[in-house]
C-alpha cells in the first residue's frame, strides 16, 4: 500500500511539473503579456509545434525576442516579419517559439449579424461583450470580410535589446495601412485577462490576415461595413 501512494504521489507531481499551460474552457494561455512588456522575458515560453492538437486550432502571440508577430488560423501557423517601413513577410511556419501565447480549439461556430452602427473596433468589441454578456469564461471570434481601412502593427525589436516598460518593448515597431482588403480576423476575447493575452485597456486580442496571405500583423484599427462576426459556440 506504501508503495502505490508513492506511485500515485510520483504520478501527480511528474503531471504538475510538466504542465506550464492554464487552461479555461476551450483556451489555452502560456506566460503573459505584461511579463514580456514589464519583465523584459522575450525568450519563447513555448515551440508552437507541440500542439498536438491541430484540429480547429486557433491562436495568436508575438515571435519570441519580439521580431514578428504569430497567427494560428484553423490549424495553420503564420508568421510575420518587417522587411521594410511598407513591406513585410508572411510565411507559415510550425517551428517557431512565443513569449506569451493564447490559443484554443474551435469546429462549432455561431454567425452573428452585424448591426450597421458596428463598423469598427471599439464598437465591434462593445457589441461581443453586449451579445456575450453572460459568458464567464474566454472565448474566441473571427470576421470574415471586406475591411475599408485597417492598421496593423508588426513587433520588430532588435536583437539584443532590453526591456522594461512597453515603451521599449514596442521599439522598432513598423504599423502597416490597409485599404479595400479582403481580410480574415481572429480574435480572442476575455473579461479577466488584461495583461495575460489583452492589453490594459481592452478585452480583445486580434490579428489580421489577408486573403491572399501577404499581411498578416496585430490588428490596432480597422472601418468596415461588409465583415461578418463568427463567434464559438
Amino acid at each position: 500500500m506504501k508503495n502505490f501512494y508513492c506511485l500515485v504521489f510520483a504520478v501527480i507531481s511528474l503531471v504538475s511539473c510538466n504542465q506550464k499551460e492554464n487552461s479555461t474552457s476551450t483556451i489555452k494561455t502560456v506566460a503573459a503579456m505584461k511579463d514580456v512588456m514589464w519583465k523584459g522575458e522575450l525568450q519563447g515560453k513555448i515551440n508552437l509545434d507541440t500542439i498536438s492538437d491541430k484540429m480547429g486550432l486557433f491562436g495568436l502571440g508575438p515571435v519570441s525576442g519580439l521580431t514578428g508577430e504569430i497567427l494560428i488560423n484553423d490549424g495553420t501557423v503564420y508568421t510575420s516579419k518587417v522587411t521594410s517601413d511598407s513591406t513585410m513577410i508572411v510565411e507559415k511556419n510550425k517551428q517557431v517559439e512565443a513569449p506569451f501565447f493564447v490559443y484554443g480549439n474551435v469546429t462549432n461556430w455561431q454567425e452573428i449579424a452585424l448591426p450597421k452602427k458596428v463598423n469598427d473596433l471599439n464598437t465591434l468589441e462593445k457589441f461581443i461583450d453586449e451579445t456575450k454578456a453572460d459568458a464567464k469564461k474566454p472565448f474566441i471570434f473571427k470576421l470574415k470580410g471586406m475591411v475599408d481601412a485597417a492598421k496593423i502593427h508588426i513587433q520588430n525589436l532588435a536583437k539584443g535589446t532590453k526591456v522594461s516598460s512597453p515603451k521599449e518593448a514596442h521599439q522598432g515597431q513598423v504599423t502597416y495601412d490597409l485599404e479595400n482588403e479582403e481580410v480574415e480576423i481572429i480574435g480572442f476575447f476575455s473579461r479577466k485577462h488584461q495583461g495575460i493575452f489583452t492589453h490594459h485597456d481592452s478585452f480583445a486580442h486580434m490579428h489580421l490576415i489577408t486573403s491572399d496571405e501577404k499581411k498578416m500583423g496585430h490588428l490596432d484599427a480597422a472601418q468596415f461595413n461588409q465583415l461578418k462576426l463568427y463567434i464559438e459556440k
